[in-house]
This record gives structure tokens, sequence and C-alpha cells, in this order.
């Protein structure tokens, strides 16, 4: 493909995630994945400065633009040599003209800002949140050691607070490496992994993972419990939750359960595991602010009233695990959040409808204590950010 080429096919691409992050539509990294498998015809370099591209128009653009076309202007304008490749050419994109709508560059939404802010994060830390991240892996400790995983993969680095943790250069193809063939490691966040070890999950245990999703925090638990107990991991969507079964046995893990629950109905199909668990983990739907290195799209979804009803279904989770949890056990509260009105709030009203549940000090190796949990940012962390607390129940 031409450099223009690869210009007209980052705008068709810019303004379907516009046109998804409106509609609360897929997200970018999905439909990326989606265009390329209907254009086999682009190569790897093509695709490589495609989603380059993508990604550092949506960086550039606080809030969603009107359209692909007015965002790959406005990447124009701070990259003055692509504006050559508005030619008009064959497979290009048309030639500009000088009335036509360009959206305007910005970190975030003004309203959104200004709730970081409040919620402790200077322009520093927020600016943070939109730098590239980098690759993490966990090691499976089922299967292999650290050490020797390390010395396969050319470039890894330990990371020092994680027992498990490798850092590896970011264009890496991890799916391609043995390793990751057979089971030995999984693609997780440092920040997520931190948050796993907050559940301290043991040998023998019984844990209900609420929130599983595709179950990559199921597996680190599994691997903390050495594979010995019980995990029912659970979630309202299907799709996600199908991804884990065969991740789990290509981990080697025996343990997890999973079950599918119906969105309203979950109290009723948990009745049977009342004051049975002895960690309950709550990894809850929230904005996602603290994974913008990956998702920055998702700065585009986000309203006032979309926080609002995010904080119900937060405070509904924690209800619902707090009757899971055994005497003495603990419900772990986690979201990938920065926001205090996710995070340290939603904690604290919980210790305060709760008499008698006690907030545990997290000690992780990283990390800042932060209300009643902990914090976890990409610029004093090196982390995605998130909020976690440890709270027992009496």
């Amino acid at each position: 493909m031409t450099p223009a080429a690869r210009l007209q096919a980052a705008t068709e691409l810019l303004d379907r995630i516009v046109t998804a992050a409106r509609d609360q539509g897929a997200a970018a990294d999905t439909l990326i994945a989606r265009w390329f498998a209907e254009r086999r015809y682009a190569g790897s370099k093509d695709r490589r400065a495609i989603r380059e591209l993508v990604y550092e128009a949506i960086r550039l653009l606080g809030v969603r633009p009107e359209s692909g076309r007015a965002g790959i202007l406005a990447l124009a304008r701070a990259r003055p040599e692509l504006v050559e490749l508005f030619d008009g050419t064959p497979y290009g994109p048309p030639a500009i003209d000088p009335a036509e709508p360009v959206a305007e560059a910005g970190l975030m939404p003004k309203w959104l800002g200004l709730a970081l802010k409040r919620s402790g994060l200077a322009n520093a830390e927020q600016a943070a949140l939109l730098q590239r991240a980098p690759l993490d892996l966990r090691v499976n400790n089922l299967k292999a050691d650290r050490d020797a995983v390390a010395a396969e993969i050319p470039g890894s680095e330990p990371l020092p607070f994680l027992p498990d943790g490798l850092r590896i250069p970011s264009d890496l193809p991890v799916e391609q490496l043995p390793s990751f063939r057979d089971g030995r490691i999984e693609v997780q966040d440092a920040g997520s992994q931190l948050v796993s070890l907050a559940s301290a999950a043991r040998r023998g245990q019984h844990v209900v993972d609420l929130c599983a999703g595709g179950g990559g925090k199921t597996l680190a638990l599994a691997a903390m419990m050495a594979n010995h107990g019980s995990i029912l991991a659970c979630d309202v969507d299907r799709g996600r939750l199908q991804r884990l079964p065969p991740r789990a046995e290509r981990g080697g893990v025996t343990i997890a359960e999973t079950r599918l629950l119906n969105p309203g109905q979950e109290f009723h199909q948990l009745a049977d595991q009342a004051g049975r668990a002895d960690v309950v983990l709550i990894d809850a739907p929230c904005s996602g602010t603290g994974t913008w290195r990956r998702n920055p799209e998702a700065r585009w979804r986000l309203s006032p009233d979309r926080l609002a009803k995010l904080g119900e279904t937060q405070r509904y989770l924690m209800r619902l695990g707090a009757e899971l949890v055994r005497s003495g056990g603990a419900l772990i509260y986690v979201v990938c959040s920065l926001l205090d009105d996710e995070g340290a709030s939603q904690a604290e009203a919980f210790l305060k409808a709760y008499p008698g549940w006690k907030a545990e000090p997290l000690l992780l190796g990283a990390g800042t204590a932060h209300g009643p949990g902990l914090r976890l940012t990409p610029l004093a962390d090196s982390t995605d950010g998130f909020f976690v607390a440890r709270m027992i129940r009496p």
C-alpha cells in the first residue's frame, strides 16, 4: 500500500471507531482486527502503519471527533508532513477543503479532567494515562519457572514487585511464542497481576470471581492457590466467559468452574454460594480510566450519566459479593479506574453500610495508600491504573 492509501485506510477505520464509541459498540482493537480480517491483502508493515496512525489520532483527540476524516485532519495539522498525502490519488484521501471541519486536539473532556483532579490526579498523572503501555506477561507457575521463561524471551525483564511478572518488548508477537502456546505464559498487565495478589488467595480455599470476563484473574488466582481448592468464575457476558475454559485447559487449571449469570437474577442464581466463599473478587465494570494507554478511545464513550450508571452497578455487585463471603472472609473490590467516585468513595460507602467490616492494609510492593485501599497509576507505578480494597467480614 502507498502512504496515501494507508492514510485513507486509517481514516475509514477511525470513522468506524468514532461511530462505535458514539453507539457504545465494539472497542477499537476489535474493530481494527475485523477490518484487517476483511482485507487480507494488507501486509504486516501496512497493518502496523495503519494501526499507528489510528491510535495516534485517538490519543491526540480528547473529545470524540465528528468523523474519522475530521480526526485524521487534526492529526495532519499536528504532523504537517501528512498533508501532502491528501492528493486525491486512487485509494488515497481526497484533497483537503479549507472549509471542512477539523477536530480539536486535547487530553480529555473538561468534566472528566476535573473529576480526575478531584480524585487527586494532577496534570502529569493525567497525561501519563495516554502514554503507550508496556507489554507484561504473567508466568504460569503451575507449568513454568519465571527465570526459565525469561531465558527464552530476548529482552524480557523480571518485574521486581511480582513473583511471576515479566516485561517484554512491546512489538514481540506473543501468540507465536512456544511458551504461550503451551500455557506457560499469559498476557497480563502488571497492575492486573498486583490486584490479583491483593486477594491473598491460598491453597484449598473457595473463591468466587464475580466478574470474571475472559478469566485473566481467575487463572492468576488458580496459580496462587497451586491449583488446589475451587474457583467459581461468573459473568453476565456469555462471549467473554466462554474464553475461560480453553485458556484454563491450556494453562493446566482444573479448579475453575464457570457460571453464566442473568442480569438482575444474580442473587437468586448464587444463592447456593451465600456465606461460603473465603474470597470474593469483584473486578467491577467501570469507566476504564486506568486503561486508556491500551484503550484511549474509552474516554470518548464516557458521560456523567454513564458514570452514574456504572456506579449503581458497582454498588449492586458489592452488595451481592458481601452475601457470598463467609465470616472472616475477604471481599476484594477492584476497578481499573482512577476516579474516586468508582474507587475509594465506593469502598468507603460500603464500609459505612456494613458495620463491622474492616479494610485491611495492602502491602503489594507498589501503589499508594488511597482511602480504604491502594491506588496504582501509570506514572507512579508503570502499570495500568487501578484502585483495590481488601475488606474483611466480621
